[in-house]
């Protein structure tokens, strides 16, 4: 092994040095029992990051609108806004105003609608932030995985 493909290996990350020497690891989701593309597979990284960017700006816009005083209790304001919003949204429909605009879904591991106390744990680790930068093998967050949940495409 020369130094290039020791920088390399060490760049890429331990994924790709066990693919090199021939370990397979399926899809994302193929544990899951879920389909490889289209409806129903793991939603992707980047449409799952822009609807919360999307979500958190519309909690951003209600908080300053109805509810921040000053410039300060601005962040405060929307982070309840945001925490509120997913519970009851997550809880009841499956899908927050962000994901429903990208076509994104969270659902239990069996497919079916989650329940409200899971909604309620899985956005309570959200609001926490570390949980959800700890991911595994078929990028579910920490949060989805203790909430027995998973975003999917709808």
């Amino acid at each position: 092994m020369n130094n290039r493909q020791a920088i390399g290996s060490w760049l890429s990350g331990p994924r790709a040095a066990a693919e090199q020497m021939g370990v397979d690891f399926g899809y994302r989701g193929e544990r899951l029992g879920l389909p490889e593309h289209g409806p129903g597979s793991v939603a992707p990284l980047g449409r799952r990051v822009l609807a919360l960017c999307i979500d958190w700006g519309l909690c951003m816009l209600i908080a300053y609108g109805l509810l921040a005083e000053s410039a300060a209790s601005l962040s405060n304001w929307t982070l309840l806004v945001f925490v509120t919003m997913a519970m009851l949204t997550v809880g009841t429909i499956g899908v927050t105003p962000g994901k429903r605009l990208l076509g994104l879904r969270v659902v239990a591991l069996t497919g079916q609608r989650l329940s409200l106390p899971r909604a309620v744990l899985r956005t309570l680790l959200l609001a926490l932030a570390v949980p959800a930068l700890v991911w595994d093998r078929d990028t579910r967050g920490l949060h989805d995985r203790l909430a027995g949940a998973v975003q999917i495409r709808a």
